[in-house]
């Protein structure tokens, strides 16, 4: 074989292997488009989806068709009627809320915050309605964002806001039943410690730190939430995830790092939000569980009590678990090479139902006190005050454990929180 011949032979060799480069780059650069195609054609408003991303947007996200096709797909897809159904369901719930949150914890932050004696218990409630109070306040913003077939016209800041009062409310109510959990147990594990050191004040201090702490877990979206006219039509204006807070949707170093801020969130508040807390409620309570087993009176005086705090962390993960769970198959999803189609309908329509119920818990605490806080017939004889203010007294033999004859005198004015268990 002649030097050219074997020249020639390598040059076509390296040719080869450029066009095989070529398309190796090609199929990865529309493998990351496609993937965050996904990720960003997800409905507008829903916990799950549109605190995640934006459903739809006005930037082309390659030079190819089948991304023009995929969102054409998106608006005339075979779940066009569910969704407007879901729709219409998302906006009789979020009215719901926005009634019975704004009322119920309204009247629960007017009687723990001005009509009572401040207490370590007053605090946690005071604080846990004020998150949710918050929380529906703001409501208003997403029914209307709903209604207007998701366009927002209230600016990119109230954007930010709204969104980030949604997961402010998640965060500080959860770490609140936290610290609620975590006093019931020094309060049965550490008796004599926690009546010396117990004391409105430093439940106050603990609440900012709580507040804080919330604060700086809700930090990011504020930070990612963005406004941009929707892909189908520029006269809608979307609230939507930038997590790139970039106008770059072609780049594929920049697609990969909205699809890794995009499963850093998901993730963290998946672990910071739902199994750290819930973790350290369920141990918590595993132990006191076991401590009034053992002890009968302590159990005895502890009972409504205790049911009544069990209600409200029970309503709470109930509430919450089916929306973080959901919102991880569908990032599983995504991240998949193929769609699944029958976990595609799985969330489709269970992210707005699980979005919709986490909107729920922020008005049913005060329903909660309310009903459980006495006997039905004390409730229609009661009014709502008088019903509020024994569910959130504190215990009286607690304070002084040697006046039992006077507390004995008293027993019809034990409610809940009575027994500080």
């Amino acid at each position: 074989m002649s030097h050219q011949e074997q020249m020639w032979l390598v040059l076509r060799f390296v040719n080869m292997n450029s066009l095989v480069l070529d398309v190796k780059i090609f199929f990865v650069i529309e493998g990351l488009t496609a993937m965050m195609a996904r990720l960003l054609t997800t409905t507008a408003l829903y916990l799950g989806d549109g605190m995640e991303a934006s459903p739809s947007i006005n930037h082309t996200l390659s030079a190819n068709s089948t991304e023009e096709e995929y969102y054409e797909d998106y608006y005339e897809d075979e779940h066009a009627e569910l969704r407007k159904s879901l729709n219409i369901m998302s906006l009789i719930v979020y009215c719901l809320a926005f009634v019975l949150g704004v009322l119920g914890n309204g009247v629960v932050i007017w009687v723990t915050g001005f009509k009572m004696k401040k207490t370590v218990n007053t605090v946690w409630f005071l604080n846990l309605a004020v998150a949710d109070f918050l929380f529906t306040a703001f409501l208003p913003l997403s029914v209307a964002y709903t209604a207007m077939g998701f366009h927002w016209p209230f600016g990119k800041f109230m954007c930010k806001l709204n969104s980030t009062l949604s997961f402010l409310n998640m965060f500080a109510s959860v770490y609140i039943l936290v610290v609620i959990s975590v006093d019931r147990f020094m309060s049965v594990v550490h008796p004599v410690w926690a009546q010396n050191h117990r004391n409105p004040r430093k439940a106050s201090g603990v609440s900012l730190a709580v507040w804080l702490l919330a604060l700086a877990l809700s930090a990011p979206y504020f930070a990612f939430r963005d406004t941009a006219p929707a892909y189908h039509n520029e006269n809608v204006i979307n609230c939507f995830n930038n997590f790139a807070l970039s106008e770059d949707y072609e780049t594929p170093t920049v697609l990969e790092l909205r699809a890794f801020r995009h499963q850093a969130m998901i993730i963290t508040r998946f672990l910071l939000g739902f199994v750290v807390p819930f973790t350290i409620i369920v141990s918590c309570y595993a132990v006191i569980i076991h401590r009034l087993k053992k002890n009968r009176s302590l159990s005895s005086r502890s009972g409504r009590p205790f049911k009544i705090i069990a209600a409200v962390i029970t309503a709470f993960f109930l509430c919450w678990a089916p929306y973080h769970i959901l919102v991880l198959i569908e990032m599983v999803n995504h991240m998949a090479t193929e769609n699944n189609i029958t976990l595609d309908h799985v969330t489709t329509i269970g992210i707005p139902i699980a979005s919709s119920l986490a909107f729920l818990n922020s008005c049913l605490n005060p329903l909660l006190y309310v009903f459980m806080g006495q006997d039905f017939k004390d409730k229609v004889r009661k009014s709502i005050l008088k019903v509020l203010e024994t569910a959130f007294t504190e215990e009286l033999s607690r304070s002084n454990p040697h006046s039992n004859s006077v507390i004995n005198g008293q027993s019809k004015e034990k409610s809940f929180s009575d027994a500080e268990v």
